[in-house]
């Protein structure tokens, strides 16, 4: 613990997993004021912009744009101009939040995306050296409940439906909206030490360049996966999509029956004049289940 105090001490790279659009930034900014003084820069879409007022709201955390937009040229030269402002803001020591991926993991499954280290070091000469100096610590975010989860269910069937369906600017914002004021129950975030030691061990591997990202993303994914806090409804979505009892000691029957009366609550939210139950509140279950899941293959590695 000492470790991890002293490396968000001298300023590091937080990058988590990405469940809720503004909570996870803004939770993880409060904590570390509150604790070290500390007020990180964050990293958001621009996708987000959608409105002229969010703007200003998001400027007020100390948020940098992430521009996602644009023909290949634009996006190697806003992935540049962005990897450089990131090693700016690093150089003078100061923190930053960045997700793992771009865009939230609608169903649970916290991947890091390789392409988010090659924009870090995209015109760095020397990788290892580059991405040491971000001093990147993985911060895991546990959310008992999550309250945009009926929203992320009914987006996965429109996709289903329409291989063309795309969110509008107003799903995003209601997205947004209730992210912010809906039901979390508990909140847990933990942070692990900075990976440059292990990086020094991915280094002497003498891996092939495109090898390399795949393996740091692995080894952020380890450090997310094992310090999941998880909950009853982890454990119980589990169970119930495999059709077992074998987490029982994890839960009462409360639980289930609570956890139960929760996801019919949810679903009945959800307004799609083709509405497939079976498959939404399998979607939900397995959102409920991947922390679970991912966890124990983590701990048993």
């Amino acid at each position: 613990r000492k470790q991890i105090e002293q490396d968000i001490k001298k300023g590091a790279f937080f990058m988590t997993n990405h469940r809720d659009i503004c909570m996870d930034s803004a939770w993880l900014t409060y904590l570390l004021f509150l604790r070290y003084g500390i007020h990180p820069y964050i990293g958001i879409g621009n996708n987000l912009f959608g409105k002229w007022w969010i703007q200003h709201v998001v400027r007020t955390l100390r948020a940098f744009v992430v521009i996602r937009n644009g023909n290949f040229r634009d996006q190697v030269t806003n992935a540049k101009l962005l990897s450089e402002y990131i090693h700016y803001l690093r150089k003078r020591r100061k923190s930053i939040w960045l997700a793992q991926r771009e865009g939230r993991a609608k169903d649970g499954n916290d991947v890091t995306q390789p392409g988010v280290l090659k924009m870090l070091t995209i015109d760095s000469d020397n990788f290892f050296d580059s991405i040491k100096q971000l001093n990147i610590c993985p911060v895991c975010i546990s959310y008992e409940y999550d309250p945009c989860d009926y929203l992320k269910a009914k987006e996965a069937q429109q996709k289903r439906d329409d291989a063309n369906f795309k969110k509008s600017e107003d799903d995003d914002l209601a997205n947004m909206q209730i992210g912010i004021y809906g039901y979390k129950g508990h909140i847990h975030f933990h942070t692990a030490a900075c990976i440059n030691d292990e990086l020094d061990e991915i280094k002497s591997r003498n891996l092939p360049k495109t090898e390399v990202f795949t393996v740091i993303a692995e080894l952020i994914d380890k450090y997310i996966h094992q310090n999941y806090k998880l909950y009853p409804c982890n454990y119980i979505a589990m169970d119930t999509l495999n059709g077992e009892a074998k987490f029982t000691d994890k839960y009462t029957d409360e639980d289930k029956a609570q956890f139960e009366a929760y996801l019919n609550k949810q679903m009945d939210k959800i307004d799609l004049p083709n509405k497939d139950m079976d498959f939404l509140r399998h979607y939900m279950l397995t959102m409920y289940a991947n922390p679970a899941i991912n966890h124990l293959k983590a701990i048993e590695a």
